[in-house]
């Protein structure tokens, strides 16, 4: 059995950071997080642009995905940072992560105004992280890991090397009982039929099914305008068309790769949490690589791994992100970005299985605390996808 060292948290869970989060509840105390988070070294903020006049499936994707984000085994403790009349309500967040075990604060801006609440919440964040420092990593099985799988900026590489190395890590994770949630609903039409063919039961196929359907409609419903769609298809961006992609069922199949042979045991909505179950969970989430990570850290994922042909700096707030490209002229132009290069399958230079080898090596240095260059560039990305109309 291979083991990593990660922190142990009182719901069982294992974290690979040891972060103390500042959490606007509404994107109109975001402000004042952002200078909490960054006057306490050892913090960060998951800074957004939602939280309120939200209705429906809209507002409950919101409250669940930072509801979910604030029990990543990521986090240490939370400071939630409220307004006072939002939709999104500051005080069941706080109550909700405490319910949990994990410590948590609360601090209102409308009864301070800025400045002191910025004092105020500095200080809770403060004595947070200095009781998160204390906390020491643990050996426990290399099972606990959940990566999350996202591409982005994709090209001709991305399908023949780096997408097919992060399915040699999935099925490396596999084989030690770990878990993998593989997103972005809109990459993988076209591929539908492959991944029906691994799921285990009919009402899977059936959510996941529905899911297609909602995004496909959407889609239809908002096309591009008349010059574009004769040219390209929807979700095939321009930059994937430059890169050499030329038809979305291309992009699919090579998008699909990244889950590996793992067998599919749940379909996820968006930021849902995913069962304890060993395996592959589809999650629900637009291709927009900055929305589907958080949705895929709100579910659990505690190491992401991002491949990219053409290059992308994003990262995320709570959890770090490999980035890993199979194209060696974004590796040497984007080399402070990127921190995995596979190109050396493409040239016939390394094997997919020995890339794949090399990839998870990496995975277990970030699991044991190795930062990515993300992290080390302060690329704390965190978006929620929004589905519905704001009032």
């Amino acid at each position: 059995m291979k083991t990593m060292m990660g922190y142990l948290r009182s719901d069982g869970s294992v974290g690979v950071r040891n972060h103390v989060l500042v959490l606007p509840s509404v994107l109109c105390s975001s402000n004042v997080a952002r200078k909490i988070s960054a006057a306490v070294p050892g913090s960060v903020v998951a800074s957004h642009n939602q939280g309120c006049a939200q209705l429906g499936d809209d507002f409950q994707q919101t409250r669940r995905t930072l509801i979910n984000t604030a029990l990543n085994p990521n986090v240490a403790a939370v400071l939630v940072v409220g307004l006072g009349c939002e939709r999104v309500s500051p005080h069941e967040l706080r109550d909700v992560i405490l319910d949990s075990g994990k410590p948590a604060g609360l601090i209102m801006v409308q009864d301070y105004g800025t400045v002191e609440a910025v004092e105020r919440g500095t200080a809770i964040v403060r004595k947070m992280v200095e009781e998160a420092s204390k906390s020491e990593r643990e050996e426990v099985p290399l099972s606990r890991l959940v990566l999350g799988m996202e591409c982005g900026g994709s090209d001709f590489s991305s399908g023949l090397s780096a997408n097919p190395v992060v399915g040699e890590a999935a099925d490396i994770l596999w084989r030690e009982e770990g878990r993998v949630i593989l997103s972005e609903t809109t990459e993988l039409v076209g591929a539908e039929h492959l991944l029906f063919e691994r799921m285990k039961n009919e009402e899977m196929k059936r959510r996941f099914a529905g899911m297609l359907k909602r995004m496909i409609d959407e889609s239809m419903k908002n096309s591009r305008d008349v010059v574009d769609k004769e040219n390209v298809p929807n979700n095939i961006s321009p930059g994937n068309v430059r890169g050499g992609l030329t038809t979305l069922e291309e992009k699919s199949l090579g998008a699909m790769i990244k889950g590996g042979k793992v067998p599919i045991v749940g379909v996820k909505e968006y930021g849902e949490l995913i069962d304890p179950e060993p395996g592959l969970y589809l999650m629900d989430t637009p291709g927009y690589d900055v929305e589907s990570v958080t949705g895929m850290v709100a579910g659990g994922s505690t190491v992401v791994l991002f491949t990219t042909g053409q290059g992308t700096p994003t990262g995320n707030a709570i959890a770090p992100v490999i980035k890993i490209t199979g194209n060696h002229e974004t590796a040497k132009k984007m080399k402070m970005n990127i921190d995995f290069d596979c190109s050396a399958i493409i040239s016939g230079k390394e094997t997919l299985e020995e890339s794949g080898k090399r990839l998870f090596e990496l995975v277990l240095r970030v699991a044991n605390g190795e930062k990515t260059k993300s992290e080390i560039l302060g690329q704390d990305d965190f978006s929620i996808w929004n589905v519905g109309i704001k009032l």
